[in-house]
């Protein structure tokens, strides 16, 4: 049964490469994809930016007041708290949280969209038009994410820092002075790079890995929801994964 499990995340894996290769060739008129491209990003992008706001301003007070309720020494200054509270949105909590909310949101909706246009054989009257199907559907998509998953990281950080404030004066932790102290303190100009290339990795996993999903899926609407629940939760472990290596890669 184990060797078998094993097979089968092998065939997956291979199928999964191929359909990102075969999504790369077959190119139609730029036009179109620039209109599929910019209606992709609209979904994406602008739909996604309250729910990131919400998450983040939460996550950012959260992380402030447990930060300062660790530090009990006198003896530790209060531009610690912002000091940890900023390397950590910028290292982890802005890219990792974001991208699992977004596997959610935008991971479920690529799913459905392309696996309810596969039960629907609209798929499959793309090919019969000479359409490339994988290139029509999924490249729009990816280069959607590629974009805007790192402009939402970055407003995602920019928001935990604004919920770290807030927190440290609401709550007399630290004020909005020792914060920005200890923020700058500890910044690197590598750290804003690592948390983009985290984003654009975190991007292309959600979209190609929802896509497929979608794409493969077989039966009726049970069977699409059913994708659409394996695109998250192979998302949001892939993300976890592929956090842990560019951590070990690249700090």
């Amino acid at each position: 049964m184990f060797l078998n499990l094993i097979l089968r995340g092998f065939e997956h894996f291979g199928r999964y490469i191929l359909l990102i290769r075969r999504s790369f060739t077959g190119f139609l008129r730029f036009k179109l994809y620039w209109e599929l491209w910019t209606y992709e990003s609209i979904q994406i992008g602008r739909d996604s930016l309250f729910l990131v706001a919400i998450i983040s301003l939460f996550v950012g007070a959260v992380t402030t007041v447990q930060t300062a309720y660790q530090i009990v020494s006198p003896f530790i200054p209060k531009s610690t708290i912002g000091a940890i509270v900023s390397t950590s949105a910028i290292l982890e909590l802005a890219p990792t949280i974001t991208s699992l909310v977004l596997a959610g949101r935008v991971g479920s909706s690529i799913a459905s969209q392309i696996g309810s246009m596969r039960v629907s054989e609209q798929i499959d009257a793309l090919e019969v038009m000479g359409i490339n199907s994988a290139t029509y559907l999924i490249l729009p998509r990816l280069f959607g994410a590629l974009v805007f998953f790192p402009v939402l990281v970055i407003y995602a950080c920019f928001i935990i820092h604004i919920g770290g404030i807030i927190a440290g004066a609401i709550t007399g932790a630290v004020n909005p002075t020792q914060f920005a102290i200890g923020a700058r303190s500890f910044f690197e100009d590598f750290q804003i790079t690592f948390m983009l290339i985290k984003a654009v990795t975190f991007g292309f996993i959600i979209s190609t890995v929802s896509a497929y999903q979608g794409y493969y899926v077989r039966g009726g609407a049970l069977e699409v929801g059913a994708a659409s629940t394996r695109a998250v939760v192979v998302s949001c472990l892939m993300i976890l994964v592929s956090d842990y290596i560019l951590a070990q890669l690249l700090l």
